[in-house]
């Protein structure tokens, strides 16, 4: 018995020997005195569905949670300013703009409080239109009925870059600052010709599309996507696989990060209690469950892509994390 104890004290002492010093020194989080609520996107897109993954999974072990549907990043993005969010989803260039006070935030206070937890997936700028409507190249969107996006939004400024890049301006475009769901209604009845979709491939409102017409794309290719990326380095050459909507081709575009923000009010041992759930295995199964493009992409090996190397700052929750984790130096 006394060799028996002496093993159970041998076993003990390994399993406090196995976690790490910063698990030690880690204070224990109440949990149920924190309200998450994950500001996400349409109902119509991705961020909808991997957002409320998000929130699902965190009041699974604990935390008082809510989704909420938005207009996506700019919304997002005023929203946790305002203090009426603690994670949203974002795309990155939208954030950058904001921190860094250009573009569609020129003339606005830099947004210095913003602060990154972790990067998601590549958002793809799909731009929709019809087999049948004789659009094969940017240029023939020329004097064409065209959705951009709402007014302002991720979508809508990466549609401005996309015609700076091509030498083009909305003046060349009968321009509906529509968001990419209300577009492509419009384009099954006839009223739009192409569509602005800045969002994971998959994206369920373009697969419906593809039930009542045959869908293609409109390239971003050439000297003008490498105009793009050289005056807007947050864009990476990107692919849109024919057999994802079931085009006849696969289709050269432009991808920029979405990456997820969190509220810089939240103290940093509940942040890296955060990341540290949702990078297991139980929180990475329950978040990839909700769309292939989370299942692709959050993984803890590309969970700074998107942030290093960009303006916008880690939380220092999420500093401490990465950094015991060896993925931050």
């Amino acid at each position: 018995m006394k060799t028996l104890r002496l093993l159970c004290l041998a076993a003990a002492l390994l399993c406090l020997a196995a976690g790490t010093p910063a698990d030690a020194a880690r204070p224990a989080i109440k949990r149920g005195d924190y309200f998450i609520t994950v500001l996400t996107g349409p109902t119509s897109g991705i961020y909808f569905p991997i957002g409320g993954a998000f929130s699902t999974f965190l009041g699974s072990i604990g935390y008082r949670t809510s989704a909420t549907a938005t207009g996506a990043t700019a919304e997002n993005i005023n929203a946790l300013l305002t203090g009426q969010g603690e994670m949203a989803v974002a795309m990155a260039d939208s954030v950058i703009q904001a921190v860094e006070s250009f573009g569609a935030y020129a003339g606005k206070e830099p947004a210095v409080k913003l602060r990154a937890m972790m990067g998601l997936w590549p958002n793809f700028c799909q731009i929709v239109t019809t087999a049948d409507s004789g659009i094969k190249t940017f240029a023939d969107l020329k004097g064409k009925r065209v959705g951009v996006g709402a007014p302002n939004s991720g979508v809508e400024l990466n549609a401005r870059m996309m015609f700076e890049a091509h030498g083009m301006s909305y003046k060349d475009c009968r321009v509906d600052y529509l968001s990419y769901g209300e577009a492509i209604d419009q384009m099954k009845n006839g009223l739009c010709d192409a569509a602005f979709v800045t969002s994971g491939l998959g994206n369920a409102t373009i697969r419906e599309l593809g039930t009542t017409k045959k869908i293609a794309f409109v390239p971003v290719e050439g000297e003008a996507l490498d105009k793009l990326i050289a005056k807007y380095p947050f864009y990476i050459k990107a692919t849109i696989p024919a057999d994802i909507y079931g085009a006849e081709k696969d289709t050269s575009t432009a991808a920029v990060m979405n990456i997820m923000l969190v509220d810089i009010k939240l103290p940093d041992d509940v942040v890296y209690d955060l990341l540290d759930n949702i990078y297991s295995p139980k929180g990475l199964d329950a978040i990839h469950a909700a769309h292939s493009t989370a299942r692709a992409n959050i993984k803890p090996e590309t969970a700074l892509r998107g942030i290093i190397g960009t303006s916008v700052p880690l939380h220092g929750g999420a500093v401490k994390y990465y950094t015991d984790k060896g993925l931050l130096k």
